[in-house]
């Protein structure tokens, strides 16, 4: 194990601990969390093994990261925690949803990756904004959580692909490392996040349209009567997580990208903290795939800005519906 270390980059030990790149890393042997079937050494060695296509996808973005730590729930950390070391960047940004100020760390090199993986960091999940724009649109297909549940999502892919090209868009594709499935479509700089908002929705709802015994793009849980959501609401401040980062999940998978004439020959289990790396044999699929930032077309930024914002309209419908309990 030493001798692999060493080939990973070690310059040492400090009482006991384990040192990469100037991060002493400790408790390596322990189990990461209950059912993980790893260590907190497999993290590390992942992360590590993964930083040079991780990283450019991290670089420059607010980051929350999933902590778990032993015989405790996961959470999800914005704030930079003070004891962070100096040299962890950090950006202040505004948070609408809590209407603060929140210090999120950026994790723009090898050395605080390291760190945040000792600090047993195993999500990561970026802003999509770089810096005050908006880069990508995003739509999240999570489907129920039934037997064939990644099928389904898969199903529900290949139809948001359609309509992308139907509106001359083209986006990249990879598992969540959960059930669903992430597509990316890469926009201009220069594009107004609530055009960028607007057109997500469109091609949500031209989806929907295609097959609505499959999608639906219903807000509210209870009203998906056991479909594909297709979530068309990461635009703005949102996160999504990271290609190549690994899940809180039995077996710790990662999401993953895919060929589009792969997906529906994976499984979400196919990729994990252990297999990942061999699958990579060196190349960078996430970065390959990835077409060329592209303008919204302008019919789909107008249609999208005909339908309304699914949480506003969830948020709006959840007290009619409240009301008309109590008064019922």
């Amino acid at each position: 194990m030493l001798t692999w270390w060493a080939a990973m980059g070690i310059v040492g030990r400090v009482g006991g601990d384990e040192m990469i790149d100037g991060v002493a890393l400790s408790n390596l042997d322990q189990p990461l969390f209950d059912g993980a079937g790893a260590t907190k050494r497999d993290l590390v060695g992942y992360l590590d093994a993964v930083s040079d296509r991780i990283l450019p996808v991290l670089r420059g973005r607010a980051l929350s990261v999933m902590r778990i730590r032993p015989g405790q729930p996961a959470f999800m950390q914005k704030n930079l925690p003070k004891y962070a070391p100096d040299w962890v960047k950090s950006i202040s940004v505004w948070a609408e949803s809590s209407q603060r100020q929140v210090t999120y760390a950026l994790c723009d090199d090898r050395r605080t990756l390291l760190w945040f993986a000792n600090q047993r960091a195993v999500e990561y999940h970026p802003s999509l904004f770089a810096g005050d724009r908006p880069t990508h649109m995003v739509l999240d297909l999570d489907p129920p959580a039934d037997d064939g549940a990644f099928e389904l999502a898969v199903r529900a892919a290949f139809l948001v692909r359609q309509a992308l090209d139907d509106a001359g868009l083209t986006g990249a594709v990879k598992t969540s490392g959960a059930k669903g499935v992430h597509v990316f479509v890469p926009v201009v700089e220069g594009t107004a996040v609530d055009d960028l908002a607007a057109a997500t929705r469109a091609v949500a709802a031209r989806a929907e349209r295609v097959d609505p015994a499959l999608t639906t793009t219903a807000f509210i849980r209870e009203d998906r009567a056991g479909k594909v959501f297709i979530d068309s609401t990461r635009a703005g401040g949102a996160t999504v997580v990271a290609a190549y980062s690994p899940r809180v999940r039995p077996g710790v998978p990662v999401s993953f990208p895919v060929a589009w004439e792969e997906l529906d020959r994976v499984a979400p289990g196919d990729f994990t903290v252990h297999t990942a790396p061999g699958l990579l044999k060196g190349a960078d699929p996430w970065a390959g795939q990835m077409p060329e930032p592209q303008r919204l077309p302008d019919d789909l930024v107008a249609e999208g800005h005909t339908i309304p914002v699914a949480r506003v309209q969830a948020m709006h419908e959840g007290k009619r519906r409240a009301r008309a309990r109590r008064e019922g």
